[in-house]
């Protein structure tokens, strides 16, 4: 996955063309749910942990908030990008009074409310305190009664501070009766388990005996609980299942020890998105961080889809997929697919209990599916960040599918073609995720909320652009001011039939979409959102935007003035960027700009770098303004580049100088013929070398 930027100020809406296809290897974030079990025992420990390569999300970013509201020190500024947690051993040092409660707020994030509440009830038993819990709005409609019900029969002391059975708590510390066993439901959600599960260590000690959690009624997700143990067990504290007709965890009195150094592998809910790509996009996707050695259940959603119909490749942490449609023209033009809609996986019948979050992922692939998909016993969606089976009916059916629903199941009937809709999301991070899926589906869709994706996976829409890309043969041309790179980049891909991108204009164009609207140039926020939603295409060197030409508008100094200044804001570089990825369609694309072959494209089939003495630069822009009928001096003109030039070596964002690996021409002595000419000559070399055939 490229490291860059993530939606630091989200649009409101994501515009996702049609997807042509998708290839590479993503490297996936931490596992959101290991991070969050793994920070908990790490405060609860004895000693200090350091963890390597941690979610960074709001997730997270809740539980290490709250954790340092307890006194925990948690250092998140190491270098290498690594945090240092020193434990507590199980005594939180600030744990307030009732006049004065600490307060915790744990956003959206129901493992994290589900596995803090335990353990304060069982830290604070012996030192008092109180604690409120609150949350997002969302988070006051998800339910935690059975947990609470759980801690209550041990003599814990939780109010609940609006609608019973519900968030916001109270949690004030009180002594702790010993009991046989502390009974959960497990129907609801296997975090209850896990919650009580990493408090019993502490529990086990101060009563001197076993700690004894009863699971009542069927356990979902139970996947989840196996890497509870797993991770438990790196801890020091194994936690055994009795034999018998019950289920039942006992954990002995033991301390938890930090292991000095915990590695947290990839996200395997995150894995299900590239996966599902590889699969209808026809791949190969490689996702690097969770494979066949990985301690999470979701894993098993590659199973899922190999029944499908995707082919799966497995190693020890990484898993590949890919499907092939059996196709007459095994290398279609963009005119081919564009009323195609790929039916290339199978419906399937499939008990999800083990799999629940990555199991929304087979709901988008069924609308790729020959015939229906149903999928069952996910009753735990309808208390996830959203009505998960409401909202996945609703915009299936935006789409133009037909969907059936129950308490616990629902079946996706494929449409012959999916419609161009805008994907509300619910403030539901795998709802963003998984319906970006759909814009494979050969129609553009625009994503309600993109930034909701921070919850687990900030740089996701970055990292799928980045597949995308890949996945169609692209040309970037690239060179000083006046070297000639857009009247080049433009005739090669008219010679080569490609699309053409003057990443330059896209800046240019933001700014006069801007001006237009009245948009202040210091509002990031609203020049974001404006950047994703604009309409705008290039028909060779002519710019439309909303269909009308502007690109005698953009070349205006004024809008180039504009251009500069909003250039600065990370998140519409970030848009842009996702903006100039989505250009790379079919048959191909040449584009032309700055960072076009270090961030934008990095896989780029071939990358060009132009250049020429600053004279001979001169001397070009000199004709251009006299032939337009303006005055202008050559001596001046080339001090300017010159100096420009260096300018633009030393900056530092997207500073002047060849991409690696890149074609480097000198025009100095030759003509915008025989440079173009240097240019599609290099590009049918590296084609054949690369692919074995002209292109």
């Amino acid at each position: 996955m490229a490291q860059g930027l993530s939606l630091v100020i989200a649009p409101k809406t994501l515009l996702l063309s049609p997807r042509r296809g998708i290839t590479g290897e993503v490297v996936l974030p931490g596992s959101k749910s290991i991070s969050n079990r793994v920070l908990l025992l790490a405060a609860l420990a004895k000693g200090s942990t350091r963890l390597v390569r941690l979610l960074k999300s709001d997730d997270t970013e809740v539980m290490i908030q709250s954790l340092q509201r307890l006194g925990v020190a948690i250092d998140v500024s190491p270098p290498d990008g690594a945090i240092q947690v020193t434990g507590c051993n199980g005594v939180f040092s600030q744990t307030g009074s009732t006049a004065h409660p600490i307060q915790l707020f744990v956003g959206n994030s129901g493992l994290t409310i589900r596995t803090l509440l335990p353990a304060l009830v069982v830290a604070m038993a012996r030192t008092g305190g109180c604690v409120d819990i609150s949350g997002v709005a969302r988070m006051h409609e998800r339910p935690i009664q059975d947990l609470v019900d759980g801690c209550r029969a041990i003599g814990a002391k939780i109010d609940y501070l609006g609608q019973p059975g519900f968030p916001p708590l109270r949690v004030e510390g009180v002594p702790l009766r010993v009991a046989p066993a502390i009974t959960v439901r497990g129907d609801t959600s296997s975090q209850y388990l896990t919650g009580l599960l990493q408090a019993a260590p502490i529990l086990a000690r101060q009563w001197g005996q076993p700690v004894r959690v009863k699971v009542e009624g069927e356990l979902i997700s139970q996947p989840y609980v196996e890497m509870t143990r797993s991770v438990m067990a790196r801890f020091g504290v194994p936690v055994k299942r009795e034999t018998g007709a019950e289920l039942v965890y006992a954990i002995a009195p033991t301390e938890i020890i930090a292991p000095e150094e915990f590695a947290v592998e990839g996200d395997a809910s995150s894995a299900s998105y590239f996966l599902a790509a590889g699969a209808i996009g026809h791949g190969p996707v490689r996702v690097v961080g969770v494979g066949r050695d990985s301690v999470q259940g979701d894993i098993h959603f590659a199973q899922a889809l190999e029944k499908m119909g995707a082919q799966i490749q497995w190693g020890p942490d990484w898993i590949e997929s890919s499907c092939h449609e059996p196709a007459a023209d095994a290398h279609p033009m963009e005119e081919d697919l564009v009323h195609r809609m790929p039916h290339h996986l199978r419906g399937v019948d499939l008990d999800c209990n083990a799999i629940p979050d990555a199991a929304m992922t087979l709901a988008v692939c069924g609308l790729f599916a020959a015939g229906p998909t149903t999928l069952r016993n996910i009753g735990s969606w309808r208390v996830k960040e959203t009505d998960r089976i409401a909202a996945v009916a609703a915009e299936c059916e935006r789409l133009g599918a037909r969907v059936e629903s129950g308490h616990d199941w629902i079946r996706i009937h494929p449409p012959q073609a999916l419609l161009p809709a805008t994907i509300q999301t619910y403030d539901d991070h795998r709802m963003a995720m998984s319906f970006s899926l759909a814009s494979f589906g050969n129609t553009a869709i625009r994503i309600d909320d993109p930034g909701c994706v921070a919850k687990t996976f900030p740089e996701y829409f970055e990292a799928l652009s980045g597949l995308c890309a890949q996945a169609v043969p692209v040309l970037t041309i690239d060179g000083p001011t006046a070297s000639g790179k857009g009247t080049i980049a433009s005739q090669v891909a008219a010679e080569l039939g490609f699309g053409y991108l003057d990443s330059g204009a896209l800046y240019r164009i933001a700014a006069l979409a801007a001006q237009q609207e009245g948009i202040d140039l210091k509002d990031e926020r609203a020049l974001t959102s404006k950047a994703t939603t604009m309409e705008l295409e290039f028909q060779g060197q002519t710019a439309l935007l909303d269909g009308v030409s502007v690109g005698e508008a953009i070349r205006q100094e004024q809008v180039g003035l504009m251009a500069s200044q909003i250039a600065v804001f990370p998140s519409l570089r970030q848009a842009l960027m996702l903006r100039q990825r989505d250009f790379a369609r079919l048959p191909g694309l040449v584009a032309d700009g700055r960072d076009m072959g270090t961030v934008v494209f990095p896989h780029a089939r071939l990358k060009v770098f132009l250049t020429a003495t600053p004279r001979a630069r001169a001397e070009r822009r000199y004709k251009q303004l006299i032939d337009k009928g303006f005055s202008a001096n050559l001596d001046s003109l080339s001090a300017d580049l010159e100096a420009r030039d260096a300018r633009d070596a030393s900056r530092a964002v997207a500073p002047l100088k060849p991409a690696s690996g890149a074609v480097v021409i000198d025009s100095t002595d030759l003509s915008i013929n025989e440079v173009v000419q240097a240019v599609v000559n290099a590009w049918h070399q590296v084609s054949v070398k690369q692919t074995g055939r002209l292109t």
